[in-house]
């Protein structure tokens, strides 16, 4: 059967768009590799300590950022180093040495895993709960400096100048830094 001239000017039409419907995957995995890239740099810009809820920590208007160290997590009820229980705060507040054995023991112990010591003191981030007792807080950081972690930062709520509390931000994102 004979076709007419429409039909092959469709049909050539139809053979010359069929071969431009592929999809060029160069550029689509350069767009990846650079969005890969960049997420990767910028990642490690945000440092963000894990809190629990049943922490309430002071606010501050310190702008240091925070550092991967050992971290001191003091609760209402609870003292953790590392997610580790070390004592009750009962306890603790109810005896009156001036430092706590079982957290002198156990900082001596992480100590001994590490393999590098600086000659400044080793560093420790103190999490405490707003409404602990500053007696016990001197405590812990006297039982940290006997221990050898003379570099004692505490973990505040970042606010503004102005003195009003960050409202979008529930995780610790500054830390107030105290050098012996």
């Amino acid at each position: 059967m004979k076709q007419s001239m429409r039909a092959k000017r469709m049909q050539r039409h139809h053979k010359k768009n069929s071969a431009k419907s592929k999809l060029s995957l160069v550029s689509l995995m350069d767009i990846f590799t650079i969005l890969v890239f960049f997420l990767m740099l910028n990642a490690s810009d945000v440092q963000v300590l894990q809190t629990n809820d049943s922490v309430t920590l002071p606010e501050s208007i310190a702008n240091t950022p925070a550092k991967e160290t050992l971290l001191i997590l003091i609760t209402k009820s609870q003292v953790l180093l590392q997610g580790n229980l070390i004592a009750d705060t009962n306890d603790l507040i109810a005896q009156q040495a001036n430092t706590i054995d079982t957290l002198i023991a156990e900082l001596d112990y992480q100590t001994g895993r590490k393999a590098s010591a600086n000659e400044g003191g080793q560093a420790i981030t103190i999490m405490g709960d707003s409404s602990i007792p500053y007696k016990l807080l001197k405590r812990i950081m006297q039982s940290c400096a006997q221990a050898g972690y003379t570099n004692i930062a505490l973990a505040v709520e970042n606010t503004t100048d102005s003195g009003t509390a960050l409202s979008s931000s529930s995780a610790p994102d500054t830390l107030a830094s105290r050098g012996n």
